[in-house]
């Protein structure tokens, strides 16, 4: 298992993958076309990376296992984490999508997508809306790994104040091992070993 976790985007991402991504863009759905939606494709393309669109909620469980099953690599991309983690357990997908990283899909993840990596989601509760999907009551994330990732945590962007960093660790950091990653760090994690990638 094969996993390069982001906060947004890192160098390291044309070595730790070529050819095919299976770019799965439901954490944005809500966010139209908001610059960074845009911004993450182009990132991924100037890596030399070949997209293959895999909306969730508009494709069928056997089309997300083909795709699944023909491409290079899935890419998670970022936004909501709590509509993101709502499509997959309510389309059923989360456990495709389980089965072919354990199998030895490369997994590349930002923001949202890293952290429904982990174990939990609750813990990004105070980044992101639990609101936009009431219906999710099942907060279990993919299990890849047992970190729970924090994206964005220099508190540079107006939304993600470094106020709510310091509150999230207060409120979740003795029951969850969290990882605060800054943008341009990330995560790399296989079956022996967990490293931090600096920014570049």
């Amino acid at each position: 298992m094969r996993l390069l976790l982001t906060s947004f985007g890192h160098y390291s991402i044309s070595k730790f993958v070529s050819g095919s991504v299976a770019y799965i863009p439901d954490a944005a759905r809500s966010y139209g076309d908001e610059p960074f939606v845009r911004v993450e494709r182009t990132m991924l393309e100037n890596h030399g990376l070949e997209l293959v669109d895999l909306p969730i909620a508009k494709t069928s469980l056997t089309e997300i296992d083909l795709i699944l099953e023909s491409v290079d690599a899935v890419y998670v991309a970022g936004g909501e984490t709590f509509d993101l983690l709502h499509v997959l357990r309510s389309t059923g997908a989360i456990d495709i999508l389980e089965r072919h990283v354990r199998a030895g899909l490369p997994y590349i993840g930002c923001s949202a997508g890293s952290v429904i990596a982990g174990p939990t989601i609750e813990p990004v509760s105070l980044l992101d809306d639990p609101d936009i999907a009431p219906s999710l009551t099942d907060l279990t994330g993919l299990g890849l790994t047992d970190l729970v990732v924090i994206p964005h945590a220099a508190g540079n962007l107006p939304p993600y104040p470094i106020e709510i960093f310091a509150e999230t660790v207060r409120t979740y950091g003795e029951d969850h091992r969290l990882m605060l990653l800054r943008d341009g760090e990330a995560l790399l994690i296989d079956d022996t070993s967990v490293r931090l990638l600096p920014a570049e």
